[in-house]
């Protein structure tokens, strides 16, 4: 079960795990997108609509998955992504931002946990590198992935507390270069976006992904140099502060080359 499987890092998870076998539900609000996503994928793949700010919905597509196998592996991908000062951000932005990036998860999760029962699975939550790092212009947003790296961990100790075979991991990219980081590469504030030398690719962070789902570690970091620099910075917050003149500067550079390169933009 995947959600927002219709595009970009989505389509590439469903990909991956149905090379390894699985019987992939595509999901995504966009239901002419997840079809698309099943239908390249083959039988015995398929897809369904969801908004995943709904919970009762989510637990729906959950009871359907279970009822035509065991219910393997939930990877809460949806997401959405504004770069833009807190202040000019709309109510219903907010309420977005906040409804498909936190509580899509909680409710993929509960869902999943519901759904998997004492035959367990495995649970891919998507966090970001601003789950631990200042990043003026994504406050909203990295407020929600600081949240889902929360609550991920949260919800690995109470499932390990309790005995039930379920794992939960999360994982932390840095930006990639996907329909949805386009969308909003323009303008002042998603030039920290670009502040690392290169945008992941899809693939690569399925790839990574994928790994940390089947491994022992419960949450990872891509590209793992910034993680260490993004950890650092979260202990020492003033100066990550002062450190992000720096940063948008040469995000402003990378993504003229990106630009360059890609055409993107």
């Amino acid at each position: 079960m995947v959600t927002g499987a219709g595009r970009g890092l989505g389509r590439a998870f469903a990909e991956r795990l149905a090379a390894r076998g699985l019987a992939v539900l595509a999901t995504d609000v966009d239901e002419r997108a997840a079809e698309a996503t099943a239908a390249a994928l083959g039988e015995p793949s398929w897809s369904a609509a969801l908004d995943v700010r709904d919970p009762e919905a989510c637990r729906r597509v959950a009871a359907e998955a279970a009822g035509r196998s065991r219910l393997a592996v939930w990877v809460n991908n949806a997401g959405v992504l504004r770069t833009e000062a807190v202040e000019a951000h709309d109510d219903a932005t907010v309420e977005l931002i906040v409804a498909v990036n936190l509580l899509g998860v909680i409710n993929g999760s509960r869902a999943a946990v519901e759904a998997m029962g004492t035959l367990g699975g495995r649970i891919l939550n998507m966090g970001s590198m601003s789950s631990f790092s200042p990043a003026p212009g994504l406050a909203v947003y990295g407020a929600t992935k600081h949240a889902v790296l929360a609550f991920s961990t949260s919800l690995e100790a109470e499932l390990h507390e309790a005995g039930r075979p379920v794992t939960v991991r999360c994982l932390c990219p840095d930006a990639i270069d996907t329909e949805m980081v386009r969308e909003e590469a323009e303008g002042h504030a998603a030039a920290l976006l670009f502040s690392a030398p290169s945008l992941l690719t899809a693939d690569q962070v399925a790839d990574r992904g994928v790994e940390l789902l089947y491994g022992p570690a419960l949450r990872a970091v891509m590209p793992a140099w910034r993680g260490v620099l993004g950890r650092l910075l979260y202990t020492f917050p003033r100066a990550g502060i002062r450190l992000v003149p720096a940063f948008r500067k040469l995000g402003e550079r990378n993504r003229e080359r990106w630009r360059a390169e890609t055409g993107g933009g």
